[in-house]
């Protein structure tokens, strides 16, 4: 297997995520403005894309409220430092099954809605990405499950291409991937495809070595892809993807520390990968640079 390693990267901060990572640091960002100044400081640090969640600003509970994306994504525009937006369209797929005796009804956290809501805040601001999680998926907790059905995500494909926003298609394995490949043969998707490895996501792909290479063998040739590991496994996965050919994402959605019990801000996470990224001799690219390669649309909010 010849090395084909990535000689120009680009680096993704997921700022803050939709995980229960509120109360474990003190610099997990909770309100619109924090979350965007939070995302700021990461392009000023060499993030060329900003991936975004919203939260409750006072629980930290997340979100799916217009509102708070809308000041995300306008406190960001008007920053003076560019840089892509990305933000989620995973909210709203969310089962919580009652337990293994009484599965129906669900329980408090399920979070299902039609595809036009959960594309609402996309529609409204306008980003230049926003993701696609393509499949269905047990995760950790014992009785949730993410759920995107081919019928779901057909409807949210097309929504998302007809607004000229392009998918970031979130593959938590193999089978993800697979469907991928068959909405743009359906043209429910544009080619060539953006995709984010996601690995290490219990109960998804895991995060060793031969699965990893396993998802990007399976990512066709003219798609552009990046790749992140959980935890400890962050900083690796920056290596491990540019070592693979593809780009990288760090940020505090998936991983709060640098080194053990050092709780680390985002601009920091992101700052650390691009020394990995120029230390294997590559270079870091721009906002600019990324819309040219992937043919991007900045837009501006409606209203």
């Amino acid at each position: 297997m010849p090395l084909s390693m990535n000689r120009e990267v680009f680096i993704t901060c997921a700022v803050t995520g939709s995980g229960s990572t509120q109360d474990r640091s003190p610099h997990v960002p909770r309100s619109p403005q924090q979350i965007a100044e939070s995302a700021i400081d990461a392009a000023k640090a060499g993030a060329a894309i900003v991936h975004c969640h919203v939260r409750d600003p006072e629980t930290g509970v997340p979100s799916r409220k217009i509102e708070y994306y809308r000041e995300v994504t306008d406190r960001i525009r008007d920053a003076d430092v560019d840089v892509v937006l990305n933000l989620t369209a995973g909210m709203g797929g969310d089962i919580v099954f009652g337990g293994v005796d009484s599965p129906l009804p669900t329980v408090d956290g399920t979070d299902m809605v039609g595809a036009e809501e959960r594309v609402a805040h996309v529609a409204e601001c306008l980003p230049e990405i926003c993701t696609l999680d393509c499949g269905t998926m047990n995760f950790a907790e014992a009785d949730y499950v993410m759920t995107n059905t081919p019928g779901m995500l057909q409807a949210m494909g097309r929504m998302m291409t007809d607004l000229g926003v392009k998918p970031e298609i979130e593959a938590f394995d193999t089978g993800h991937l697979w469907y991928a490949k068959q909405l743009v043969k359906d043209g429910v998707l544009d080619s060539p495809a953006l995709v984010q490895l996601c690995m290490g996501v219990p109960w998804g792909a895991p995060d060793d070595l031969n699965t990893f290479m396993a998802m990007v063998n399976n990512v066709p040739d003219d798609w552009t892809f990046s790749a992140f590991g959980l935890g400890r496994n962050q900083m690796p996965y920056v290596a491990a993807s540019v070592l693979a050919g593809g780009n990288v994402r760090v940020g505090l959605e998936d991983n709060l520390m640098l080194g053990k019990g050092n709780l680390a801000t985002n601009a920091q996470l992101v700052d650390h990968a691009v020394g990995i990224v120029e230390g294997l001799g590559a270079t870091v690219i721009g906002p600019d640079a990324v819309r040219a390669k992937l043919g991007l649309k900045k837009q501006a909010a409606i209203g």
